[in-house]
């Protein structure tokens, strides 16, 4: 059988290419992991794949049509979106490649729009039971308030306003910023739970990783908690009509009361997923066994509990003639 993958816009994602290598070379070996790239020679994740092609930016008429004829040429059969921006337009045409056989695995449009809109994706939370920081009028007297640009990601143009002086005219020009609750990490924990839905839209697994600290907006140093997140989570977001694959949500956590707070939802595999990995959360075994043998998946949580992730850096070397 010969069924390859792609990961598309693979960037740094090395972690994310071996484990698919791996789990593929379980059932096969003539399966292959391919990657896309804007630039494939200055990309990590795509030299240590087993062929990268080279895309136009996603936000290119040419991008599916691009991207299309190469999954055709290459046997693919299921392709993992990797950052934001090419979400909504995968999402836009995942029917055209479920025609030709390959699976994206990218979720409904309706909730990628949610989830690329912090605005929506505060509603979504609302709906389903999960309260989510009140929203400020940045002309008011409640500090400290906590400003973000309702379409932000790695972490860019966050501030924290603790009085008036403190907003600038460019905070207060801002086009995109919106400004709410101020939550504070000194009495709250913050974590990013990755979730794994598949077919049925039912959640198969669920684990918080708590953020110890962050460089660039993904967990540096972090462990995975088996906490009251998970029966939490489960109970309130157990079922997601149009949802599937690997999806994670951020959102801080007081265990004196109990009390969590929703931030925000990535419909996508996040950066410090390989933490869940190593813990046992196996989610390209998950897409491999559902999408590639055909087999239904029940919910598991027998990942390990307390596994602690440090991160460091490290290096590709290319020798070129």
């Amino acid at each position: 059988m010969v069924f390859n993958v792609l990961i598309s816009s693979v960037g740094k994602r090395v972690k994310l290419v071996r484990f698919f290598q791996e789990e593929l070379k379980k059932i096969t070996a003539v399966s292959k992991v391919y990657t896309t790239e804007m630039n494939p020679r200055l990309s990590p994740a795509a030299v240590i794949s087993d062929g990268c092609f080279k895309v136009p930016r996603v936000t290119s008429n040419e991008y599916i049509d691009n991207l299309l004829e190469i999954c055709i040429s290459n046997n693919i059969g299921i392709i993992i979106p990797t950052i934001d921006t090419e979400l909504l337009i995968l999402a836009e045409n995942k029917g055209r490649f479920e025609k030709q056989g390959i699976y994206v695995m990218v979720s409904d449009l309706s909730f990628v729009q949610a989830c690329r809109d912090k605005r929506n994706t505060g509603i979504f939370l609302s709906e389903h039971g999960i309260r989510v920081p009140a929203l400020r009028d940045k002309y008011g007297d409640r500090f400290p308030m906590f400003a973000k640009p309702y379409d932000g990601s790695l972490s860019k143009d966050l501030y924290i306003i603790r009085d008036k002086e403190e907003l600038t005219p460019e905070i207060l020009n801002h086009p995109k910023l919106i400004f709410m609750e101020y939550i504070d990490k000194n009495v709250y924990k913050e974590f990013t739970v990755d979730m794994y839905y598949g077919k049925d839209s039912k959640v198969k697994s669920i684990v918080p990783r708590e953020r110890i600290e962050i460089r660039a907006g993904e967990i540096n140093k972090g462990y995975t908690r088996k906490n009251y997140l998970v029966q939490f989570l489960k109970e309130r977001l157990g079922y997601l009509p149009g949802v599937i694959g690997c999806i994670c949500i951020q959102l801080f956590y007081r265990d004196s009361d109990d009390d969590v707070v929703g931030i925000e939802i990535n419909p996508r595999f996040g950066g410090g997923y390989p933490l869940s990995y190593y813990a046992g959360a196996n989610f390209p075994e998950y897409m491999i066994r559902e999408y590639v043998l055909g087999e239904t998946l029940d919910y598991t949580d027998t990942w390990k509990n307390n596994t602690l992730m440090l991160r460091y850096d490290s290096e590709i070397i290319v020798h070129e003639e």
